[in-house]
Parts: C-alpha cells; sequence; structure tokens
C-alpha cells in the first residue's frame, strides 16, 4: 500500500510533563485510524503537531510529497469579516474556488461575472462537483451563505470548518471531535459519508458508534506509548483488555519478585558495596515495574446520592414558542422516582429550552412545572465551564466540600474524590489554565457530582470528554440512587444509560419512547419502511384508478377509425414545426456556451430557449395525441 504519512519517534513535553516519548506509527492509503488516550494526553497536540501547528522535541513527521491534506481543528479559528460561503470554499483546489465565485455571483445575480464563470465552471467540468458540495452543505444544515463567521455559535463554526474539510476532498483527513455539535441525524450521515470514501483518515473521537463503524485501525497513547490495533473499536477493546490482563500479572508478578529482593537487599547493609551489581540494577528493574500504575479495568464511584421522595416533578399544559418556532405545546409529562431519561433529537427543536424551562432560567409561556421538595438539582450545562483559571485544581474542589459523605457515616476527602476522576495527585495540584479542554469538562463534571445532588440534568455531557472518562461515568449513572436526564448525540453513551427516550421532531411534536437509542432506530425504520410501502400502495392505486377511469372513458367515446384530411395535414405540419424548434433550441444552446454573447443576448436567449422548451412540449402531446389517431 502507499504510504501517505509516517511519524517516527516523536516526542512532546512541556517543561517537565512529557507528554509522550518516541511515538511511531504510519497511515497508509485506505487506512482509517482512531486515535484513544485519556484526556490530558496529548491527543490534540499530536494532531496539531502532525498538522505543522505546533513544534516537538524529536523525531520526525513526513507526509508523501504532494499529498492532500485537510485538518478539522477541535476549536477551529476563521479570520472576522469571511461570509459563510466565503469559509467553506477556503481552498487552493482550482475547482472549489471556481465554484465558490459562481456560488457567489448567483446569490448576488451578477449576470456579467456569471457569463464568464460558466465557461470556467464548462472547463473544470464542475456541474457534478458542485452537486457533491450541496449535498455536504444541505446535510450539515448550512443554508445561510451570507452570515458572517462571527455571527455563528461555537457549534455553527465547527460545521461550517467541518464542511470546508469534506469540500476540499483530501487524500488524507484529519479530524479532531468531528461529531461535537452535530445533531444525531448529521453524525448518522457524516459516519456513511466516510464509510463511502476512499479518504484515508486519522480521527480522535469519543463517539464508539462511529469510531466501530468507520474506523479499521485502532492506536492508544498510554502511559506515554503508543499501542496499536488493527481492527475496529469492538476489536480494540478485547485485545486491549488481554494487554491489561497481561500487564497485570506482570505487575504482580513482580511484586512478589520485589518481596524476594527487597529481603536481600536489607541483608548485611555494611556489605552494600560488594552486593552482585546486577543483583542491584534488577532490584531498581522491579522496582519500577511493581510501582507501575495497575489498570483496575472498571472505577466505581459510590457517592450515597442525597434522599429523593416520590414526588419528582410534574409538568401540566406547559407552552413554550419563540416567534413561529414551537417548542413545547400542552406538554404535559409526571417524572418517576430513579427514572433514567434521554432526550433525543436534531438541533433547534428545543431540547436545551426544555431543560432550562425544568431548572427555572427559562419561563414557560403558560403552564406549571411543579418541582418536589426533596428534589436536589445537579445540573450540567452546555455553558457552564467557568473557573479561575489561576486557582489549583484541589482548590477547586475544596471550595465545594473537603469531604464527600458516602452514606453509612463513610466519607471520601476531595483528593481521593479526584482521583476518582483520573485527577492524578500531581495534577491536583497544577493549575486550571494548565489542564487541556477534556480536563476542565472532566473537572467541571466533578464540581456537579461531589455535591450529592439527588436528581442530574446533564446537558451534552460527552462532550470533550475521553472514552475512559465516559466509562467512569457511565458506571457512576447506572449505579446512581436517583433521577438523570441526559440531553445526547452521543448514541453509545445513551444505550448505556437511559431506559426511554423523549424524542424532539421540532414544532412541539414530541414522543414518549420506551427503551434506548438503539430500540428508537430499530422502530424508526420500521416504522419508516412502513410508511413507505403504504405511499407505494396508494400510488398504486390511484394510478390504477387513473387507468380504469381513461380505459372507460376510451370505451364510452365513439372509435375514430382514421384521421380527418385537417388533422392529417396538421400532424404532418407538425413534425416539420417540432424539427425546426429543436434545431433552434440546440443552436441557442451553443451560443450560451461560447462565452461571446453581451449580457443583453445572454437574457434574451435565455428567455427564448424557455419558451420554447415549452412550446416543443405543447406540440409534442398534439402529436401523440395525433399519431395514436394515426395508428
Amino acid at each position: 500500500m502507499i504510504s501517505f504519512l509516517q511519524v517516527d519517534r516523536l516526542s512532546k513535553s512541556f517543561g517537565d510533563l512529557v507528554l509522550f516519548n518516541d511515538l511511531t506509527f504510519g497511515i497508509c492509503e485506505g487506512e482509517r485510524v482512531g486515535l484513544i488516550a485519556k484526556n490530558g494526553s496529548g491527543k490534540t497536540t499530536l494532531l496539531n503537531i502532525i498538522a505543522g501547528k505546533e513544534g516537538y522535541e524529536g523525531g520526525n513527521v513526513v507526509f508523501r510529497k504532494d499529498l492532500r491534506v485537510g485538518y478539522l481543528e477541535q476549536d477551529p479559528f476563521f479570520e472576522p469579516g469571511l461570509t459563510v460561503l466565503e469559509a467553506c470554499f477556503r481552498s487552493d483546489n482550482e475547482i472549489v474556488k471556481t465554484i465558490a465565485q459562481y456560488e457567489n455571483a448567483l446569490s448576488h445575480d451578477n449576470i456579467q461575472e456569471l457569463e464568464d464563470l460558466l465557461h470556467k465552471m464548462d472547463y473544470y467540468k464542475a456541474w457534478d462537483y458542485e452537486n457533491r458540495i450541496k449535498q455536504v452543505l444541505s446535510q450539515l444544515k448550512i443554508n445561510n451563505f451570507d452570515q458572517k463567521i462571527e455571527e455563528l455559535s461555537g457549534g455553527q463554526r465547527k460545521r461550517v470548518a467541518l464542511a470546508n474539510v469534506l469540500i476540499s476532498e483530501p487524500e488524507l483527513l484529519i479530524l479532531d471531535e468531528p461529531t461535537n455539535h452535530l445533531d444525531l441525524e448529521m453524525t448518522e450521515w457524516l459516519e456513511n459519508y466516510l464509510g463511502r470514501s476512499r479518504v484515508a483518515l486519522l480521527m480522535v473521537t469519543h463517539d464508539r458508534y462511529f469510531l466501530d463503524r468507520v474506523c479499521n485501525e485502532i492506536i492508544e497513547i498510554d502511559r506515554k506509548k503508543l499501542f496499536s490495533y488493527n481492527g475496529n473499536y469492538s476489536y480494540y477493546l478485547e485485545k486491549r483488555q488481554e494487554r491489561v490482563d497481561a500487564d497485570n500479572v506482570e505487575i504482580e508478578r513482580a511484586n512478589n519478585l520485589l518481596r524476594t529482593e527487597l529481603e536481600w537487599m536489607r541483608r548485611m547493609p555494611q556489605a552494600r558495596g560488594h552486593k552482585a551489581k546486577y543483583r542491584v540494577d534488577a532490584y531498581y528493574e522491579l522496582e519500577e515495574k511493581a510501582s507501575r500504575e495497575r489498570d483496575s479495568g472498571n472505577v466505581q464511584l459510590n457517592v450515597k446520592a442525597s434522599y429523593i421522595g416520590s414526588k419528582i416533578f410534574e409538568a401540566e399544559h406547559v407552552y413554550k414558542s419563540f416567534d413561529d418556532l414551537k417548542i413545547l405545546e400542552d406538554f404535559n409529562y409526571i417524572f418517576a422516582r430513579y427514572e433514567k431519561l434521554g432526550i433525543v433529537g436534531n438541533n433547534g427543536t428545543g431540547k436545551s429550552t426544555f431543560i432550562k424551562i425544568l431548572m427555572g432560567e427559562v419561563q414557560p409561556d403558560s403552564g406549571t412545572i411543579d418541582i418536589g421538595e426533596t428534589v436536589r438539582f445537579g445540573y450540567y450545562s452546555q455553558d457552564g465551564l467557568k473557573f479561575d483559571e489561576q486557582m489549583k485544581v484541589i482548590d477547586v474542589v475544596r471550595d465545594i466540600a473537603e469531604e464527600i459523605s458516602l452514606g453509612d457515616g463513610n466519607k471520601m476527602s476531595a483528593s481521593q474524590f479526584l482521583q476518582h476522576f483520573l485527577f492524578t495527585p500531581e495534577t491536583q495540584y497544577s493549575y486550571v489554565y494548565k489542564l487541556s479542554g477534556g480536563e476542565k469538562r472532566r473537572l467541571y463534571l466533578c464540581t456537579v457530582l461531589m455535591r450529592n445532588p439527588n436528581f442530574l440534568v446533564l446537558d451534552e455531557p460527552t462532550n470533550d470528554l475521553d472514552i475512559i472518562t465516559l466509562n467512569v461515568l457511565e458506571e457512576y449513572l447506572k449505579n446512581f440512587k436517583g433521577c438523570v436526564i441526559v440531553v445526547s448525540h452521543d448514541r453509545y453513551f445513551m444505550d448505556k444509560v437511559v431506559d426511554h427516550l423523549l424524542v424532539f421532531n421540532g414544532q412541539a411534536q414530541i414522543k414518549d419512547f420506551p427503551g434506548n437509542y438503539s430500540d428508537f432506530r430499530d422502530w424508526k425504520e420500521v416504522q419508516d419502511a412502513n410508511e413507505k410501502a403504504l405511499a407505494n400502495e396508494k400510488n398504486k392505486k390511484e394510478a390504477a384508478k387513473n387507468i380504469n377511469l381513461q380505459s372507460n372513458v376510451n370505451q364510452s367515446a365513439p372509435k375514430k377509425k382514421k384521421l380527418s384530411f385537417k388533422e392529417k395535414k396538421e400532424f404532418e405540419e407538425l413534425e416539420n414545426e417540432i424539427q425546426l424548434l429543436e434545431a433552434e433550441k440546440a443552436s441557442i444552446e451553443n451560443d450560451l456556451s461560447s462565452g461571446s454573447l453581451s449580457t443583453e443576448e445572454l437574457m434574451n436567449k435565455s428567455n427564448r430557449i424557455s419558451e420554447l422548451i415549452d412550446i416543443i412540449d405543447e406540440k409534442t402531446m398534439r402529436w401523440l395525441e395525433l399519431s395514436e389517431i394515426e395508428g
């Protein structure tokens, strides 16, 4: 296979913090590689290094000569003043540039520029390319091309950036969290798009279904080293567990040997200088191996939720809309004790607004939401990540509580709680500004959970969290003795956590579905198939009805044996007229593609060709009627 990218012995550190050392891997034509690591291990840094946006201490990054590379950053930046169209079509590809100019001229009715660009579009054979681009833009719901880029939300800018890299049709695509800010429909479209594409791929994502269905190789950075698995995410889980089990056996064996060696090292301390050097070296090697962190597999968080009564919340006849956009219409719901509800739907259907109404941040237009007296909310919001960057991580948590109650009189210190969330003692005493984006999200989640809530409301909790943290959170939520509402586009997360769904379909159409997300998708596919079958059956019946009606009309009408003299003459004239009209149409089409017409001529001939098409259709229908009688 053709090598697209080769990374050799790459090393990167920030001061005393070593992110990775001697990383070596390659990507060949057709390979789709998923990169997995804990937050703070350097995933985004590695992608930035490969894309040439960040330096490194040692090693080499080599691309195949003239390789087209597209890079989607986690937080893309565009120069202020650009329109959405300009941002979408920022590319060195001449075809893309031509299409951008053509779309701009078309949207502003610039006839003079269109005249020149029609010739260029033909020269580059850009029409099919343009259709593919419009498909990408429409699937990502990018429609307002004239809007300024600085007016967009972070999620909208991410979608524009994604459209930009897909439009440029690279040979190697580097994606940092591509599914963040995509709704379920967009995520599934992108999954299918990449699945059909032949592009090579290097990707960081927390979406495990996406990894499983798109990637054919997984690489993992663990303890500053790289491990490679030739398979999808399911294969990776199986083989990683085998590696972890082998490591744990080795660590246990090292511990046993260390005890023996320790006894030997302690004997006769006055003769230490005469001990065999190889025995001393072996001791320190064993000590390092034995002190290596054992992978415990599952991390249990047994923080006890505070007592919650039988009354949680009751919504009665709730209405909410913004102008013509309906969010809730006569919405009624009684939330049950210990219920775990997932909320799904496309962007703009009102999911976050519903949560904000529940939390009292947005008032309904009418109706009531009555919340039980014992309910203590823990609210993780999309825009709640606000810390004093100069504080230490441990101090952020201690400001909330020095200790966390585990129930039965047991307690856990703030430091122990942070360790459950994978913050090492060293990281706990680092400043917040040194944390990665994912680590800050993990710290925010920690501050929500440690307040001992009994009703968790999590709005997009999976964005920017690594897969390992998601596993910890999933286990916590599965064992959580309280109520949960989760808004998420992460299908895997929803399948593991919730027991039923509210599906927001837009315009206040909300379906209560008993099951997880995969159950809902299976049900929806059956429903869609049934609706399609019913529509086809209806169309067939309508067609049969029309045929029978026409047959009855034909039978009741007097049969005409042959054309009259006048009709025969009309029939002959129609043949000649249609030929002349077709010839005129072909001549005008040649003139329009010649590029030599003036603006006035271009407009006149465009109008004439529209008239010709209507006349030809009309005369052809009459010719067919007469030909049936003649036959």
